[in-house]
């Protein structure tokens, strides 16, 4: 269900996508302006990450296979890893026609309707990233955070052009256009390098947050005031899925099925205060060292 959300927030994003290209290209059609031109770039690899978010989101709703035994969710990074990529790309084009007008500087034409164009299409882009971050929040998805934020920066993008425009107006100074293009150019490529050090992260099975893991220990708690023993325990996130292990110790005359009992309660109440969260748990008798053991294996302490 959580995909299925996510995929119309994408088509939304598509849509704008589209929308703002448009305009882009052709403020920068009647300006001739490098600074315009970066920015309308920028905008070709919002649409192309888009597109690959859309797919990734329908990839990751498959269910598990005989093959892909854990799901299909870690599909997700491959957007936001593409969209990094892209956004190197982008970056790299718009340095390179920089460099040219720096050399060979040109007049901005009809610059009036150049920014209103432009302002338009940041007015679409920053609406829609605040809807999409709002939404990647809530359903926890990598990939609609990942695009909120390139959205963003293209606001911010847009912003910077639209202030390097106006300064050329009142100063006259043609080379300030491809500077603020310059800078356009290396405040993409930062944002392409988060999102591919994000996309390493989940692809290496990065653990929960610290605030879910807080939510786990809390569940716990209580059942350790009655005499139970937890360790091992394990997490990790692939897109909006999220996976928890951990070995439960118990009095070792405890008949199976109580110990059986006492591990789906936990992992019932786990699931229902953390959504979208597979939950393993390993019973083991107290009494018998093995069980102590093992806990060096995950290189955890007792909980």
């Amino acid at each position: 269900m959580n995909r299925a959300n996510a995929r119309s927030y994408v088509i939304l994003s598509i849509g704008a996508a589209v929308i703002t290209i448009a305009l882009k290209f052709a403020a920068y059609y009647f300006t001739g302006s490098v600074g315009l031109f970066s920015d309308a770039a920028e905008s070709l690899v919002n649409l192309a990450a888009a597109l690959v978010a859309f797919w990734a989101l329908t990839f990751a709703a498959q269910p598990p296979d005989a093959e892909h035994t854990f799901g299909h969710s870690k599909a997700e990074y491959f957007s936001s890893g593409v969209e990094g990529g892209l956004i190197l790309i982008a970056a790299g084009s718009i340095a390179v026609s920089a460099t040219n007008r720096l050399i060979h500087p040109q007049p901005i034409e009809q610059l009036g309707l150049g920014v209103g164009l432009s302002l338009v299409a940041t007015a679409v882009n920053g609406g829609v990233a605040t809807i999409l971050l709002k939404a990647g929040r809530r359903l926890r998805s990598i990939t609609l955070r990942a695009d909120a934020h390139h959205l963003f920066t293209d606001v911010w993008t847009s912003f910077g052009v639209l202030l390097g425009l106006l300064l050329v107006k009142l100063t006259g100074w043609l080379i300030l256009d491809p500077i603020i293009a310059l800078v356009v150019a290396v405040n993409i490529v930062w944002v392409g390098v988060k999102l591919l050090r994000e996309t390493a992260a989940g692809l290496l099975d990065s653990a929960l947050p610290a605030e879910s893991q807080k939510i786990i220990t809390d569940v716990l708690a209580p059942y350790q005031q009655q005499g139970i023993v937890f360790h091992a325990l394990r997490t990790r996130v692939a897109g909006s899925v999220q996976f928890v292990s951990f070995h439960v110790l118990v009095p070792g005359d405890w008949t199976v099925k109580r110990g059986h009992e006492l591990c789906e309660e936990i992992e019932l109440t786990i699931s229902r205060v953390l959504p979208d969260t597979n939950v393993t748990t390993h019973l083991e008798p107290i009494e018998d060292p093995a069980s102590w053991n093992d806990q060096d294996l995950y290189r955890r302490k007792n909980i």
